[in-house]
């Protein structure tokens, strides 16, 4: 888990750290109550039609541990039942419909989502809807498609003639009919496809015909990455634009969304998703918080993303969440103080959204990249109680997950809603931070006067344990503070300085606050 020695013996690093070190302070204006997100929902949820009426009933609860906004995952038809929602068949089918052999999607109906959402605007709770617009799956029928092979290493280069291909790309929603939207998708919407079925061949297709190319700009990788899966929607057609910004304001009045996560937004034309946030929160007149999934472990791919749709919305801290896991991986070996090194967090605070594992880094998925589940405590005290960046709580991590038997994630809220408390209620007032040694690393938070006792000491560390002499401010002086994880029975003094000498076990974390 974490080592037992590394360059100082445990009981030398807990005197050597008894030395107040040099700390860094962070301003922060009058408090609000923080902002926190949950992610609701992980990919191995049973296809029981009931994680409406789950969420419907945790409303109440997760209001009271301090959630301020819930992203629910996709909430329309894919191509089965069983469908995770990322396959998306009709994004105006809402579990109303009787199409791909069923009307509920994998979480349930459209009433019962709608009833689920009254239910957190309630209890002061604000939903975000997941947006996939980068492909379309399960296409109704095919159709014949000129096309041209390319490399998959590299998509600009063409490694074939054309020639015609089985394409599967009609979309006429006969369950549906024209109710929402009269709007049918055939092939010159799509830029390309992965399989040839006259063939049952898999290759890289793109599209032959006017005007035909990758969209652009996109990543980088592989050439081009505009193309991911199933049939690539091409937001180079105005009829496509059009489509889609009217089905995003459609979308937000239907469910009385109050903001958005984006999928793959790697892959979509960025100027399209600038355009298309703006036309939504014009079209609806509501802020429509935003968050894109731009996977990419580095700071310039993401900045990039970010001065490309002109900082209108924001961007999950990738580099963040790999250097959490590195941290739980390295044997205790990982150097602390680097824990910000590249991060959206450190360089746009305000334009991060942290998080420590999703649906996609969980054990079994395609970006697996799970944190140690020693580690996540540590994580998540890092995103919830300071100052920087929108922290987002995964379902997973709170509840468990299930699937690839054995790497399951075990339900950790014995863990994590303590730290969610101490953010909704003492992670507020001007930061210090104490982010200087190897092993420990901590940071303060003063409290405002707003908030009733408010103010916490956080210590956290991959080594042996040890302590921090570190600042909580002058008016603090005289109180007795307490570890509010139960880790450590220490009661510290604050004296009359404003200073403390907080202590945090071996691979643990503590969050020190008033009595």
């Amino acid at each position: 888990m974490f080592k037992e020695k590394k360059k100082w013996a445990a009981g030398l690093l807990a005197v050597a750290l008894t030395v107040a070190p040099f700390a860094t302070e962070t301003k922060v204006e009058a408090a609000e109550t923080n902002g926190t997100m949950i992610q609701y929902f992980e990919w191995y949820l049973p296809n029981d039609g009931l994680h409406w009426k789950r969420l419907q009933n945790d409303s109440a609860r997760l209001s009271g541990l301090g959630v301020t906004a819930v992203w629910v995952p996709p909430a329309y038809k894919g191509t089965s039942q069983a469908d995770v929602g990322y396959g998306a068949y009709d994004l105006y089918d809402l579990g109303e419909f009787n199409q791909k052999g069923t009307v509920r999607t994998k979480y349930g109906t459209k009433a019962e989502l709608q009833a689920a959402i009254q239910s957190l605007h309630t209890n002061g709770v604000q939903v975000y809807g997941d947006v996939v617009m980068n492909h379309k799956g399960g296409a109704d029928y095919t159709e014949n498609v000129t096309a041209v092979e390319v490399n998959p290493n590299n998509r600009n280069q063409e490694t074939s003639g054309d020639y015609q291909i089985q394409a599967w790309t009609g979309f006429n929603f006969s369950g549906r009919g024209n109710t929402h939207s009269s709007f049918k998708w055939q092939w010159y919407h799509f830029n390309g496809v992965d399989w040839d079925q006259s063939r049952s061949l898999n290759r890289i297709y793109k599209f032959r015909g006017t005007g035909k190319a990758w969209d652009w700009e996109v990543s980088t990788e592989y050439g081009n990455y505009d193309y991911l899966m199933y049939a690539d929607v091409d937001y180079d057609h105005p009829d496509v634009v059009n489509e889609m910004k009217g089905w995003g304001t459609w979308y937000a009045n239907e469910l009385g969304l109050d903001g958005f996560r984006i999928d793959a937004a790697k892959h979509i034309k960025h100027e399209f998703l600038r355009d298309w946030v703006n036309s939504v929160r014009t079209s609806t007149g509501k802020e429509m918080f935003t968050v894109a999934e731009y996977w990419q472990n580095s700071l310039p791919a993401l900045e990039n993303y970010l001065a490309k749709t002109n900082y209108n919305q924001s961007v999950f801290d990738v580099p963040l969440h790999y250097n959490f896991q590195a941290a739980s991986t390295q044997g205790g070996y990982y150097d602390m103080r680097n824990l910000l090194n590249g991060t959206v967090t450190s360089k746009h605070p305000t334009k991060a959204v942290t998080f420590v594992d999703n649906h996609d880094t969980q054990p079994g998925q395609a970006l697996e990249s799970t944190v140690q589940t020693w580690f996540k405590p540590l994580a998540y005290a890092f995103i919830l109680t300071r100052s920087s960046g929108y922290p987002n709580v995964f379902y997973g991590d709170l509840y468990g997950t299930k699937g690839s038997t054995g790497r399951e994630i075990p339900a950790l809220q014995s863990k994590i809603e303590p730290l969610m408390k101490a953010r909704k209620d003492y992670a507020y007032g001007t930061q210090h931070d104490y982010l200087d040694h190897q092993d420990v690393v901590g940071w303060t938070r003063e409290g405002d006067t707003t908030k009733i006792k408010s103010g916490l000491a956080t210590l956290v560390t991959d080594g042996p344990g040890g302590s921090k002499w570190m600042y909580v401010g002058k008016q603090n002086a005289g109180e007795t503070w307490y570890d509010m994880t139960g880790n450590r029975a220490d009661n510290v003094t604050i004296n009359a300085d404003g200073w403390g000498q907080f202590f945090v076990n071996g691979g643990s974390v503590s969050v020190y606050i008033q009595k």
